[in-house]
């Protein structure tokens, strides 16, 4: 059948289209074939060929998914399966219907929608959840793994049409025994939404995330990433340097409670920054819950299915692969 291409493996993948492509890796939607008409739909992420001769990359790929594959968590994209043939490595992964909030925000910019504050609480509280979760996950014999992600950001934070809130891809992060690492060395992360240790290439920790999530929900009400400038090195040098702002007077609907939150996240000095994700979490819930009702997944859901017209068709940015014009491409070794 013209094309298409087969990966033998110890599972049969029929991929239905592609999510989403970037740098270093291509996302689809596929669909897990099993016996008696068994279909279950993941998500596979592939690395691109021209990536699969550099030795550190696939190990920190390989690194990720065995990293990740023990992190269970509402709040984490959860991986099912590490898969090689014929050199190609890919990952089986728990599949969003739903978008990142990069292309969230560009629904609500095209739909002229403001984003209500509590919501905007809401997703950074369960994205702090997601890492607490993983700052303390330890090894099978109890010694924490130390696990810092070094990439929050809008792109790689899912929201779902149910209203879940999902982090992803744990391609850069650092954990013992699990990812080699060069930080000092080089830097890590998107520019925009560093830390000011990333930013300044010193060794981070997991205060380093605390940062770029105070980034996002910052992002989240504003509709804007402040420290963002016309190049990398502008938004690290406004990450390290730019004063931030008093937040009660750039949005009316942020009050002195979520201004300290906001400026306890992004405190540049590590002893003034929340010392871990679970304090975080406990004021953002607090500040949302403290009268006694706040938002929770149905309300996001909600929301989201109303923004985007109870949406069932591919989210925006998906595309069929090139050179398929159907959009459907099987990986099973087995039978290659």
């Amino acid at each position: 059948m013209a094309g298409l291409f087969t990966i033998q493996s110890d599972f049969n993948y029929e991929i239905v289209r592609k999510i989403f492509e970037g740098g270093m890796g291509i996302v689809y939607e596929a669909e897990q074939r099993g016996a008696r008409d068994f279909v279950k739909r993941i998500a596979i992420k592939v690395v691109r060929q021209n990536y699969t001769s550099q030795k550190m990359f696939i190990e920190n790929f390989i690194g990720e998914a065995k990293l990740v594959a023990d992190l269970i968590h509402t709040n984490i994209v959860q991986t099912y399966h590490l898969g090689e043939a014929r050199g190609v490595y890919f990952i089986a992964m728990e599949l969003i219907r739903g978008v990142n909030i990069d292309q969230f925000q560009v629904q609500l910019q095209s739909k002229r929608v403001q984003l209500p504050a509590e919501l905007a609480v809401f997703i950074a509280s369960r994205i702090a959840r997601g890492l607490a979760y993983a700052h303390a996950k330890t090894d099978r014999y109890g010694k924490p793994l130390g696990i810092v992600h070094r990439d929050v950001s809008c792109k790689n934070i899912m929201l779902a049409f149910e209203g879940d809130v999902k982090l992803t891809d744990f391609g850069i992060a650092k954990a013992k025994g699990f990812l080699q690492d060069q930080e000092g060395e080089v830097v890590a992360g998107k520019a925009d939404y560093m830390s000011p240790e990333q930013a300044d290439f010193q060794v981070t920790d997991q205060r380093s995330d605390i940062f770029s999530v105070g980034i996002v929900l910052v992002q989240l009400l504003l509709g804007k990433n402040i420290f963002k400038g016309a190049t990398p090195e502008e938004s690290r040098d406004r990450i390290l340097k730019m004063e931030v702002p008093d937040f009660t007077l750039v949005d009316p609907r942020i009050d002195k409670r979520l201004d300290t939150i906001l400026h306890r996240a992004l405190a540049r000095p590590l002893a003034e920054r929340y010392p871990s994700a679970d304090e975080l979490l406990y004021d953002l819930e607090h500040s949302m819950y403290h009268k006694g009702y706040g938002p929770t997944n149905e309300t996001l859901g909600r929301f989201m299915r109303d923004l985007f017209g109870q949406q069932t068709k591919p989210t925006p940015g998906s595309r069929p692969s090139p050179g398929f014009p159907d959009g459907t491409v099987v990986l099973n070794p087995a039978k290659q």
